[in-house]
């Protein structure tokens, strides 16, 4: 019966569309939002086409999506502001400081984690560390066409997946009409890209990613391990940043200054072309996805198992990476 709602899918998907012609028709009549020739609309299309279509959903449906009027109004904030950045860029101080307001506005509107034991006051600190990390993780990650886009659409449908095993129609919805508005941008931006998606799209697509996995149930009590899902089905772009950030700090160089120590450019720095990049990091974000819809399945112990071997991969991943010499 749930099945039902992936009407939503097409409708966002179609509407995407359009948003994609209009704005990069515009864009280039007034050459404003180009980078390298590239119209930065993809995030502004992804975002528009988000929020109309679950507005549309909202008008028609409330009670089917009670619980994330929060996401709705808190993504919108965060979509003003990149697209703002993507029309003249902010400062690194000025654009945490809009992601601490964004969240705060999130955890007003009760979007935070349930964790029992730990007590409210951890558990807001641990929502303002979950949705700024991918927030952020997210914008290092778009460094290849295809690559945040793809990703995000992974994710999106991994969660869509978490969803319906556990029936809840409001992030099912969500999640289709996220994944609508990804798969129209990925038509462009597929190498060689046509349109890229900004910091708008970047943050974007992290901070609603984020902001779903809070809103979506894993696991009863007795299965405490489920709560790690989350962490593996976005856990190529946590990985990823934080392969970055370590490698940074052991050549002693700022952790958040722009150079080519991606996963992505690494594998470029082989002779690997971008496409088979590409795919190979699709590759890398479709097994933490599915690690983590494993993970909310199974019991303590299998989980403990397989949290372990992720763990393991991921090392040897590292490992193996850090030693490819890259341009500075």
């Amino acid at each position: 019966m749930l099945i039902k709602y992936l009407f939503v899918i097409p409708i966002s998907f179609l509407l995407g569309m359009v948003f994609i012609g209009l704005f990069r028709r515009l864009v280039l009549r007034h050459k404003v939002l180009i980078l390298q020739g590239v119209p930065l609309i993809g995030g502004i299309s992804i975002g528009l086409t988000f929020l109309l279509t679950y507005f549309f959903i909202y008008f028609l449906y409330k009670d089917l999506l009670q619980g994330t009027a929060g996401i709705f109004i808190a993504s919108s904030t965060m979509l003003a502001f990149g697209i703002i950045d993507d029309w003249r860029e902010l400062s690194v101080t000025a654009k945490l400081l809009i992601q601490i307001v964004v969240t705060s506005l999130l955890i007003l509107f009760g979007v935070k984690t349930q964790i029992v034991y730990i007590g409210n006051l951890l558990n807001i600190i641990i929502t303002f560390l979950w949705v700024l990390g991918i927030t952020n993780a997210f914008n290092h990650l778009d460094v290849l066409d295809g690559l945040a886009g793809g990703i995000a659409m992974i994710i999106s449908l991994t969660f869509f997946v978490i969803s319906l095993l556990n029936g809840q129609i409001n992030t099912i919805i969500l999640t289709s009409v996220l994944s609508g508005a990804i798969l129209s941008f990925l038509l462009y931006n597929w190498p060689p890209a046509k349109i890229y998606m900004g910091n708008a799209g970047s943050h974007f697509l992290g901070f609603v990613l984020a902001a779903v996995a809070l809103a979506i149930s894993y696991a009863p009590l007795e299965r405490r391990i489920a709560l790690l899902s989350p962490l593996l089905i976005l856990g190529f772009p946590i990985f990823d940043t934080s392969f970055v950030i370590l490698i940074r700090i052991c050549k002693r160089k700022l952790p958040f200054k722009k150079s080519r120590d991606h996963l992505a450019l690494r594998f470029l720095a082989l002779g690997y072309s971008k496409k088979k990049t590409l795919l190979i990091m699709l590759g890398w974000g479709l097994f933490f996805s599915l690690s983590g819809v494993i993970l909310s399945q199974v019991s303590n112990t299998f989980g403990i198992i397989i949290v372990t071997f992720v763990v393991l991969v991921s090392l040897l991943l590292f490992k193996k990476m850090s030693r490819i010499a890259i341009d500075e």
